[in-house]
């Protein structure tokens, strides 16, 4: 007999945790599956905007417990040695995904004997039929949902089987994450250019240091290993040589994740609701997409309710709703962080994006509002 429910959730990232906080507080039945245990480590540049703090508040979501690093100014430089500050309009914090999905998820674990539900598992299929979702997992678990979010993060094998197009197209990315005991300052994040690619620095929890970087796979794969290309490629931005030179790294080895689709993907596929980075994947560095996954899980939830309470009468109007407002909120940041990583790859392009803002500042002001968000003001 399948285990029943009101809302299955796919994945136990930021999108899928905060949906499920969001959905339980409503009264809702919630099982979500994820197949990693916490706390674990993800390759993100792990700096949040202020813009989902109220919603975080609303959420019961007390995010100093964790200690973040606070942060309010951006640095921009280019391997030719050209450097800018601002300030952040909003500011934001430098908290590791190990930290703060553990947290999210550690909440939901006090609900567990209140109509949440959280299995360790990987989804194998999921089908739709009489309006009544099928979810099967590896382990051999069935399960019926009303309602399916998918929130499994970039690309899963459930694309697949779903047929998304951007799962049939290789990528030329690569990302590298670590983190570093060092001195970087408290408020800052740093975006640096280098030949292929673009590093984030940033603190997070504990005065750890976050170094996170996008590369173009054809230049990386021209060098031996990440220790060599780094010094032959990162170095060449002499921010970036400091930055390693002085710094000491914690982990045993640094997080890599190839094959990243970026950009709009879709909000619905086969009634199930994406979130996340599984709806659209921002370029790394060039936008705010930690905020961006919980600013989805909002959305998604407050439909779903109208959804369930019939203030929403079909499902066809439900992702016809959902669908609009992620295109909304959301394409325009994907295709402005599309073009920045485009810049940002190229150092010349750089060099005279660097020297436009120099020149007038209030520039970057209007690049950085264009990859964030306005508070999230909460549906009463």
């Amino acid at each position: 007999m399948p285990f029943q429910t009101d809302i299955l959730i796919i994945g136990g990232g930021l999108a899928g945790l905060t949906s499920a906080l969001h959905l339980h507080k409503a009264g809702l039945k919630i099982i979500l599956i994820e197949k990693n245990a916490y706390p674990h480590h993800k390759v993100c540049g792990e700096y949040i905007s202020n813009e989902v703090l109220p919603y975080l508040e609303w959420l019961n979501v007390d995010i100093n417990q964790l200690y973040p690093s606070i942060i309010n100014r951006l640095q921009l430089s280019t391997v030719s040695g050209k450097s800018i500050f601002t300030n952040l309009p909003l500011g934001g914090f430098g908290i590791s995904r190990y930290e703060f999905d553990n947290f999210l998820y550690q909440q939901l674990l006090d609900k567990g004997d209140k109509g949440v539900e959280i299995i360790e598992d990987t989804v194998s299929d999921v089908t739709f039929d009489n309006d009544i979702f099928s979810v099967h997992t590896l382990a051999g678990k069935e399960f019926t949902a009303k309602q399916v979010i998918g929130a499994y993060g970039k690309r899963s094998s459930i694309d697949i089987k779903l047929d998304r197009p951007f799962i049939k197209e290789k990528s030329p990315y690569l990302a590298v994450k670590a983190h570093y005991k060092g001195n970087f300052p408290d408020d800052l994040v740093a975006v640096h250019n280098f030949n292929g690619g673009y590093c984030g620095v940033s603190k997070v929890e504990n005065q750890r240091i976050n170094i996170c970087y996008l590369a173009d796979y054809a230049t990386f794969k021209a060098h031996k290993n990440i220790e060599t290309y780094q010094q032959k490629v990162l170095y060449q931005n002499k921010h970036l040589e400091e930055i390693f030179e002085n710094s000491e790294m914690i982990f045993d080895a640094p997080l890599t994740i190839s094959q990243l689709a970026f950009g709009a993907k879709t909000a619905v596929v086969d009634h199930i609701l994406l979130i996340g980075d599984t709806a659209g994947l921002i370029h790394p560095l060039c936008g705010n997409g930690m905020a961006m996954a919980i600013h989805s899980a909002k959305i998604c939830s407050e439909l779903l309710l109208q959804f369930f309470d019939g203030d929403i009468n079909s499902r066809v109007e439900l992702e016809k709703q959902y669908t609009s407002l992620w295109n909304k909120q959301f394409r325009s940041r994907l295709k402005m962080g599309s073009i920045l990583s485009s810049i940002l790859r190229k150092d010349k392009l750089t060099d005279v994006l660097l020297t436009g803002i120099l020149k007038m500042p209030f520039i970057f002001q209007q690049i950085i509002k264009k990859t964030h968000g306005k508070p999230l003001i909460l549906n009463k």
